[in-house]
């Protein structure tokens, strides 16, 4: 039905704009024809000849392509010749009328428009593998879409601005990401791009307005109740909306303010935090300890209010710059610029920490160099409000940069890929022994390596092999499932972060705990190998040999192949520079 009225208002455009050109052709060759075949010839020898209506046809036809075949089927009359001339005129105006109505059509806005609609509705249609709806390509949007194609997760994309589309057709993607210029909150873009589709694993919105955003939400929920919808909020006035619709918010500045007070209680947590989000710079060899004592926070927006107020009730005593407070509105505040005098005025020098959170990266790369200045040993937190000023904040000094789209983009990234990463944070947050252990854990298997997030669901969809030991009655034990089935290491370098059984949560579960349908299992390792993991939850053989050791029947061909890469292992263990070990893959 929706191709259907594609279709149809795309034909209704193209009849409307060459109805007129079209039936000045008809009426012309009509004509041109009528005359050729009413004024007498003469054949050959002398004798009265008319032409037939084909001849007629194909005389208009190849004289209208300039090619001039000649006179057919006898050479024309001094009348008929005269004729020609004058319907070749008449022709060639009605063509050159006809062409131009073809490139206004083409260039006409509703014309490419409705085109556009229905290119992409089929682009949609042909996505075969789950999808997200990405409404907003911004900042954002576009380190969210990286994110969802480094995980071979296709995105559906909608922008209200031209040139954004363009660069997102530019870009180099490992998966399918269409694209329209258009409103993602009216209701007929949504549905062209697939929302009530049985493959939409949810919608994020993170356009620029806040209005937009929650009118997405809104027509989301009507389209399709089942849909899971993300939104970015940096506003709390549509908190209740939110929270009656079900959606879950993500707002950058209320998240990086949790994060900094995470990491004046728990460095080990935050590290852990920034580390598998994939924060620029962060280590496991390296934890991140923030000094506690006293702090300057140079602005007071969105982002200053949500720091000063989650420091504040953390008990760290707070001096805020800014031009647009007013006399005793803060306990401790300075009406005016961030400049180097205030600066000195808030106590700079002896000052434990500093925040540049204003809206201007210029003004914020300036409160770096100035405070750098002043005190080299200060704790420097710095705010990056555009994507393309990463350079110059890599080449600065500052100790935490916090770029509000790079966060909004990782947490949403998680949240699809990866959902109980927060619960699992949030269960670890006073549990500071069994914290320690995920993290020595972490660090010993995974080390300097790319970490490689992703939920397992012990299902017959996900992990048929191990549903088929369990259907049987088998008691398969974590560590079995992983093993490495190349047999070069015993183990993968992967660990089960936590395990979830009936809604229990267990935090780094033991090898020897057997598993059951509908766990849920959260691991970290890395690319390579969460590969060898889906080989052998799909492949029933790698799964028996690693949990008998014994390899299944095969044929002869197979066992001479088997005796001969098992000499080849024990020639490589004899030369070890020869050895090529696959777990060095990052990824």
């Amino acid at each position: 039905m929706t191709q259907a009225s594609e279709l149809d208002r795309v034909a209704s455009i193209v009849l409307r704009f060459m109805r007129g050109p079209l039936l000045m052709l008809v009426i012309v060759y009509a004509i041109g024809m009528a005359g050729f075949v009413l004024i007498p010839g003469q054949d050959a020898d002398g004798n009265p000849a008319h032409m037939g209506f084909f001849h007629a046809l194909y005389f208009m036809t190849y004289t209208a392509t300039t090619t001039g075949f000649g006179e057919i089927p006898y050479e024309f009359t001094d009348a008929q010749r005269m004729w020609a001339i004058a319907i070749l005129y008449m022709s060639v105006i009605t063509w050159i009328y006809a062409i131009g109505s073809i490139i206004g059509l083409v260039q006409n806005p509703h014309f490419q428009r409705s085109l556009a609609q229905r290119n992409f509705a089929k682009s949609v249609r042909r996505l075969v593998e789950p999808y997200v709806i990405l409404c907003g390509f911004g900042d954002t949007g576009s380190l969210l879409a990286r994110g969802l194609s480094d995980r071979f997760i296709a995105g559906v994309v909608i922008d209200g601005d031209p040139e954004r589309i363009k660069a997102l057709k530019l870009r180099d993607y490992n998966v399918k990401m269409p694209g329209l210029c258009g409103d993602p909150g009216v209701p007929k873009t949504l549905l062209d791009a697939g929302i009530r589709s049985p493959l939409c694993r949810a919608v994020v919105t993170i356009t620029g307005d806040e209005a937009t955003n929650l009118k997405v939400a809104v027509m989301a929920r009507l389209l399709n109740p089942a849909v899971r919808v993300i939104g970015r909020s940096t506003e709390h006035r549509h908190d209740d909306d939110y929270k009656t619709l079900g959606v879950t918010v993500v707002d950058p500045f209320e998240t990086f303010a949790d994060q900094l007070c995470i990491a004046l209680q728990s460095p080990t947590l935050h590290t852990l935090d920034s580390w598998l989000v994939g924060a620029h710079g962060v280590s496991l060899e390296q934890p991140l300890h923030c000094p506690s004592g006293k702090w300057i926070l140079c602005g007071y927006g969105r982002m200053g209010g949500q720091l000063y107020k989650s420091l504040h009730d953390f008990g760290i005593t707070v001096t805020v710059i800014d031009p647009a407070l007013k006399e005793g509105e803060l306990e401790c505040g300075i009406v005016g610029p961030v400049t180097q005098g205030n600066l000195i005025r808030a106590g700079v020098r002896d000052a434990v920490g500093v925040v540049a959170c204003t809206n201007s990266d210029t003004t914020n790369l300036e409160v770096l160099i100035a405070a750098r200045a002043l005190n080299p040993e200060t704790f420097i937190v710095i705010r990056q409000n555009h994507h393309e000023n990463e350079i110059a904040f890599q080449a600065g000094d500052a100790d935490l940069i916090m770029q509000p789209s790079l966060v909004t983009a990782r947490y949403m990234l998680f949240d699809l890929v990866s959902p109980l990463v927060e619960e699992m944070l949030g269960y670890l947050r006073d549990k500071h022994v069994l914290l320690h252990s995920l993290y020595s854990e972490l660090r010993a298997t995974i080390g300097r390596q790319r970490p490689w997030l992703w939920t397992l669901c012990i299902t017959a969809e996900a992990a048929p092999a191990v549903m088929s030991m369990l259907e049987a009655g088998t008691e398969l034990p974590l560590g079995v499932l992983l093993s490495s089935p190349s047999g070069r290491e015993p183990m993968l370098h992967c660990v089960p972060m936590c395990l979830v059984r009936n809604g229990e949560m267990t935090v780094l579960p033991s090898g020897e705990l057997c598993l059951q349908s509908d766990d849920e299992l959260l691991l970290c390792g890395t690319r390579h190998a969460r590969r060898q993991l889906d080989s052998t939850l799909h492949n029933i053989d790698i799964l028996e040999f690693l949990f008998t050791g014994e390899h299944p029947k095969t044929s002869y061909l197979m066992d001479w192949m088997r005796r001969r890469l098992r000499k080849g292992r024990v020639a490589a263990s004899a030369h070890p520079g020869m050895h090529r070990d696959d777990s060095d893959e990052t990824g």
